[in-house]
């Protein structure tokens, strides 16, 4: 069986889906792996270190996705490169169901198997394969690192001679994965931080990590089944804003997280918290692809409102690409090794078993 992957579009995606470590453990299992030229030298990859692990590689993207029995990604195919697909060819990425429907039901039709893995089930066995958690953990800490370096302050409490400096005060919006690895990276660096969640579950994890959790009344109605955020009420909204206002006073840098699967962000720092906040202050968006968490956030752009700056990146895992790949890529492995029968030798799409289930596109 061969596995195909090749080189996403640099413009908007610089992680790769198979590094050479990874290459090793798909031989292992009897697997052909057939790469792009070039497939990761701009993350300082040699094409010399894929062939010694058992890659082949191959000028022509076609010959690739035409001699491939699984193709991996990371995003959508383009369309030309879509067509080249064929029945019973298995293509597995993060393929963002919600907003290319149509493209996947072009290639459900041709009875194409397609995988997409952020639609993983939140279940113990899926752990090891949840590229949400590996990859929100990464921007988590990257988005308090961003934000710090564009901060004119200290973040930790300085005592000197001259005087004192206060520690930066931190905020983070959401305390899912990306939340709480920012929560802990910004406490590390030296920051005072407080955190919000419409999950009481969350309190519990911001307090073991230093940070003070913000309760708004009702959040214990909040939580789905799988473990994400719902939306809230009205009423809700109303407490939250209140809460928010207050506290964006003696704030100094927000770290936005809120997302709900499949829909807008919600905006949760309005215009008029904006206004109140200090100026020199930094909001960071991890939500802006998806609208963003403030009323001014503008993707790969730095907003500046009232002295307040808003960043909001397309993908902030581009900053840090070798990182991500390495953990996307033993992520997807651990995926296909879940898919094999290994004593046939042949991939068996078992419908019984959840994880292939909730990740098929039907």
């Amino acid at each position: 069986m061969r596995i195909g992957s090749i080189l996403e579009n640099q413009q908007i995606e610089k992680r790769i889906a198979i590094t050479p470590e990874i290459v090793k453990k798909y031989t292992s299992l009897g697997f052909k792996i057939n790469l792009s030229e070039n497939y990761g030298s701009h993350l300082g990859i040699k094409d010399d270190e894929y062939v010694k692990m058992g890659a082949s590689l191959y000028k022509d993207d076609k010959e690739i996705l035409n001699s491939s029995d699984i193709i991996l990604q990371l995003g959508m195919l383009s369309e030309e490169k879509s067509s080249l697909l064929k029945e019973k060819q298995i293509l597995i990425g993060v393929l963002d169901p919600y907003n290319n429907r149509e493209k996947l039901e072009k290639l459900t039709k041709k009875k194409i198997n397609i995988f997409s893995l952020e639609l993983l089930p939140r279940i113990t066995r899926a752990q090891s394969m949840d590229i949400l958690s590996s990859q929100a953990n990464l921007a988590g800490y990257k988005a308090v690192v961003e934000s710090f370096a564009n901060f004119e302050k200290a973040i930790p409490m300085m005592m000197t001679a001259a005087g004192t400096i206060p520690a930066a005060k931190v905020l983070v919006v959401g305390a899912g994965v990306a939340g709480l690895q920012a929560i802990a990276t910004a406490k590390r660096m030296g920051a005072i931080v407080f955190a919000t969640d419409v999950r009481m579950a969350s309190k519990e994890q911001v307090e073991s990590l230093g940070g003070k959790f913000l309760t708004v009344e009702g959040s214990e109605n909040l939580e789905t089944e799988g473990g994400y955020a719902k939306e809230t009420s009205e009423d809700f909204k109303k407490k939250q804003e209140e809460l928010l206002s207050e506290t964006l006073k003696k704030i100094d840098i927000v770290i936005c997280t809120a997302l709900i699967p499949g829909k807008k962000a919600p905006v949760i720092i309005k215009d008029d918290m904006i206004n109140n906040m200090q100026s020199g202050s930094i909001i960071y968006d991890l939500a802006a692809i998806q609208g963003g968490n403030t009323a001014f956030t503008e993707v790969d752009k730095i907003v500046e409102k009232n002295g307040v700056k808003i960043m909001g990146e397309s993908n902030i895992l581009n900053n840090l690409p070798m990182s991500a790949s390495n953990l996307y890529a033993k992520n997807v492995f651990n995926f296909v090794d879940n898919l094999l029968d290994k004593e046939n030798k042949k991939i068996n799409i078992k419908l019984e078993d959840e994880i292939i289930e909730k990740t098929l596109i039907k």
